[in-house]
């Protein structure tokens, strides 16, 4: 086989020993979905009235302004488990123990992302559930619904290996689950909540040209039927650049931390 086979057969093999560490950890998973579910029902159902009214429109407008932005929300808390179980690789010991197998080294990172990208799926599909149950109501067709299950999965990708990245920098696992914290305070400070129109001046100009906005604004016309105008070309250009320099971020520093177990041997 060549090498490039060698990589997707390891890579496999690395993604059902992420898949199985969910099953025998669920909790950690189950807070990817929990924490955006919270806010989901404490938005929509304590503060949805008021905030709806404000929108011109009752709890079931904000409903529907919200879930897009939980959404994105959901996606960023993922993040913190993927840092977590990265840096619990690098710093137990079981890499020396893959270094002295005949592993892909490219394997390693490809599980654990492709492991996070299909637990952030699920837990997207699990939270547009509940969304849905709560009222949100959808315009949008066949190619919407696509389109925005792009968008989330493009997402997904940049920000795991944005958490990667954090998790093979951080020296111990319990840092690694406070790096990405910033991951999800950014959703809050855009328009998933609240239209940054309603912002004061300063915070107004962050949340709009903070990554979070765009994507959401484009997720949100996607799922409703609205114009997007020229979010979702930034939206996709915040996606592949956070991707692709986390990508090269990680695979440094990786690298680098294997050469150096190495020499401590």
């Amino acid at each position: 086989m060549s090498t490039q086979t060698y990589a997707v057969r390891d890579s496999a093999t690395m993604l059902r020993r992420n898949l199985r560490h969910v099953k025998r950890y669920p909790s950690m998973a189950a807070s990817t979905v929990l924490f955006p579910v919270i806010f989901l029902l404490l938005f929509g159902y304590v503060f949805g009235g008021t905030l709806g009214a404000g929108l011109g429109g009752g709890r079931a407008a904000y409903i529907t302004y919200l879930v897009p932005g939980i959404l994105v929300l959901t996606v960023a808390s993922g993040s913190i488990s993927t840092a977590v179980s990265v840096n619990m690789d690098m710093t137990e010991g079981i890499v020396a123990r893959f270094r002295t197998m005949a592993i892909a080294r490219v394997s390693l990172l490809t599980g654990h992302v492709l492991g996070s990208v299909i637990q952030t799926m699920v837990g997207v599909v699990l939270v547009a559930g509940v969304g849905l149950a709560m009222g949100f109501r959808s315009g949008a067709g066949v190619a919407g619904w696509l389109g925005a299950a792009g968008l989330v999965l493009l997402l997904a990708v940049a920000l795991t290996w944005l958490s990667v990245a954090l998790g093979l920098v951080a020296d111990r696992p319990e840092t690694a689950s406070n790096l990405p914290m910033p991951l999800m305070l950014l959703p809050l400070i855009g328009s998933g909540f609240v239209p940054t129109a309603s912002m004061p001046p300063g915070v107004r100009q962050f949340a709009e040209y903070q990554p979070f906005t765009p994507v959401t604004q484009t997720l949100r016309g996607l799922l409703t039927g609205t114009p997007i105008g020229h979010n979702w070309i930034i939206a996709i250009a915040w996606c592949v650049g956070i991707g692709v320099a986390e990508y090269l971020w990680a695979k440094e520093r990786f690298n680098r931390d294997i050469v150096s177990q190495g020499s401590q041997r």
